[in-house]
């Protein structure tokens, strides 16, 4: 009892700081992706943060995966190279008797993942293309970022704003460069602010500025002061687009007609629970350390192994949705081969067998 309890407290305070490394490298490559995309001018800046949420959401079932699969082989590799398994061992209980507390500590976890994975996940997906519609739909205004040079879609009309004031509602020092009729036109204003008309129309209203309008190249060029100046700006027109398959919640792909891309879809739904069970169980015949091998051996195996599971999910997913294999077949002789596997490292353990060639650690 006393070890099942200490196994407990290890495998959760390793869990937690294997998740939190995953989240920070997962959260830093997301916003690198989402800063490099808004410095295009394509994104907003403060849309990052809601599209950055939905994308961890995403991640999330494959992130705790992971999670369990690093914490069970960490914590016994520990218990291995420390010696603490032998005491294990020399009170009369093999390497099986793991399995009990091991999946104990995982089962509400891999219950958290198919809950992810069937229901949150989808729903993130589908919440993530409607946010993004509605940045495509908004007009050139709402993308602009103080000092700032902002190019509008058609490519006609270059925005520049010094500032906005304390509610957001004043922009300053405007400057606003178009082209038309072969003509350029330059307008400096020292104020503007956005009005909406009756019709639904937007318009920059600019106050106390000058216009430049004239040929390039020439010496036609006039100039104009005006107290009051307004530009119509557009919204962008996005065409609504029937959801995908992965933005599609589960009950309605169950409902659908079953063609292959919906099983596909659902067969990886359930993939991703699956996996975590059986990559927990095989942590436990992986995590044991050869001292005369390098510590580093059975964790490049096992990285190694998540891998190549998670490849060979992905192309068999990519083969059932183009109808190359049968949905009955699916993606479960991937899930056999690993379960398969795992059962031969249990063996191998048992008998007290190397699970690695003698020069892999060398």
């Amino acid at each position: 009892m006393l070890f099942k309890r200490s196994l407990l407290h290890e495998l959760v305070t390793t869990a937690i700081g294997a998740f939190l490394v995953l989240f920070g490298v997962v959260i830093a490559q997301r916003v690198a992706y989402y800063i490099g995309i808004a410095a295009k001018g394509s994104l907003a800046s403060d849309a990052i943060n809601t599209l950055l949420g939905f994308s961890m959401l995403k991640f999330l079932p494959m992130m705790l995966s992971l999670t369990l699969f690093l914490a069970v082989l960490l914590t016994l590799s520990r218990w291995h190279r420390d010696s603490e398994m032998v005491v294990w061992f020399t009170s009369g209980q093999g390497i099986a008797s793991w399995i009990s507390p091991v999946l104990r500590f995982a089962a509400p976890v891999v219950a958290v993942i198919a809950l992810l994975s069937m229901f949150v996940t989808p729903w993130a997906t589908m919440k993530g293309a409607d946010f993004s519609n509605q940045l495509k739909s908004r007009d050139e205004l709402a993308t602009i970022t103080p000092g700032v040079f902002k190019e509008s879609r058609q490519a006609d009309r270059v925005f520049f704003v010094e500032s906005f004031d304390e509610l957001g509602n004043v922009v300053k020092n405007i400057f606003v460069q178009s082209v038309q009729h072969q003509r350029i036109g330059i307008i400096v204003a020292s104020r503007g602010h956005r009005e909406t008309a009756e019709n639904g129309d937007n318009f920059l209203v600019m106050q106390q500025g000058r216009r430049y309008e004239g040929k390039p190249d020439t010496p036609e060029f006039t100039m104009t002061e005006f107290e009051r100046y307004a530009i119509r700006i557009e919204a962008g027109e996005v065409k609504q687009k029937p959801p995908n398959t992965q933005a599609k919640s589960t009950m309605d792909l169950l409902q659908e007609e079953h063609d292959a891309k919906n099983v596909a879809e659902i067969q990886w739904r359930l993939a991703l629970p699956i996996s975590a069970f059986v990559l927990v169980l095989m942590a436990i015949p992986l995590s044991f350390v050869d001292p005369r091998s390098g510590r580093s051996a059975n964790m490049m195996l096992a990285l190694m192994i998540y891998v190549i599971y998670n490849n060979l999910l992905s192309i068999m997913q990519a083969w059932l949705s183009q109808d190359k294999i049968s949905p009955m077949v699916g993606l479960w002789p991937v899930h056999l081969l690993f379960l398969s596997l795992t059962v031969y490292m249990f063996y191998r353990r048992i008998f007290q067998l190397p699970l690695l060639p003698r020069w892999w650690g060398k």
